[in-house]
């Protein structure tokens, strides 16, 4: 049985991220439908997706550590706090997450929730565009990825909540299924990996 130490060594190699992102990518591309969607997955996005309309405004301010303004930001926050190599793998790592995901998307060309699972609640704008995979999802896993090995006890813990609950904040509002967040961070733990080795071969 491998231990946490062991599964934390694994995952600080970047060949190791890379194939295990790419693995759960295909994975999760694999059994997505464009015309259907699972008992379970349904299930569980009804009910993150049925939480009160009161989370709305804290969700919506956790889903933009996924969104593309993400990416510069924090990589101009690295760059002034003088940490330049970070601000390089930041930058790398969640722009090659934003665009995988848009060619990702059009292969697979899932539609979003509202089209196959009638009585989805769309907060906010709604979403337009393809539901699988969830940029959002992928943005974010690169960019905590990315940082993790710089943070501190306390900012680590909180960048590893936070990856997820970008994902959940995703069903709340009505724009992805739990596939789609599964699929959005695989290929964001991928990215990173990929960055990471561009990066050291340099």
């Amino acid at each position: 049985m491998v231990g946490r130490v062991e599964l934390r060594e694994a995952l600080a190699d970047p060949r190791v991220r890379l194939g295990v992102g790419i693995a759960a990518l295909l994975a999760t591309a694999g059994v997505v439908h464009r015309d259907r969607v699972g008992v379970l997955e349904a299930g569980t996005f009804r009910a993150v997706n049925g939480l009160p309309d009161a989370l709305y405004p804290p969700a919506w301010a956790v889903m933009q550590m996924g969104a593309f303004g993400a990416v510069p930001a924090s990589a101009a926050a690295a760059w002034r706090a003088g940490d330049g190599e970070l601000a390089a793998r930041l930058l790398l790592s969640g722009t090659s997450a934003w665009a995988a995901a848009k060619l990702v998307k059009q292969v697979v060309r899932r539609p979003r929730p509202v089209a196959l699972l009638p009585g989805s609640r769309c907060r906010g704008r709604e979403a337009a565009g393809l539901g699988y995979l969830s940029g959002h999802a992928a943005v974010a896993v690169a960019l905590g990825a990315a940082a993790l090995p710089r943070l501190g006890p306390k900012a680590r813990a909180f960048a590893l909540t936070a990856m997820p609950v970008v994902g959940l904040t995703r069903l709340y509002v009505g724009a992805h299924l739990p596939l789609d967040i599964a699929g959005g961070a695989a290929l964001g733990l991928a990215a990173n990996a990929a960055a990471d080795l561009l990066l050291v071969s340099r």
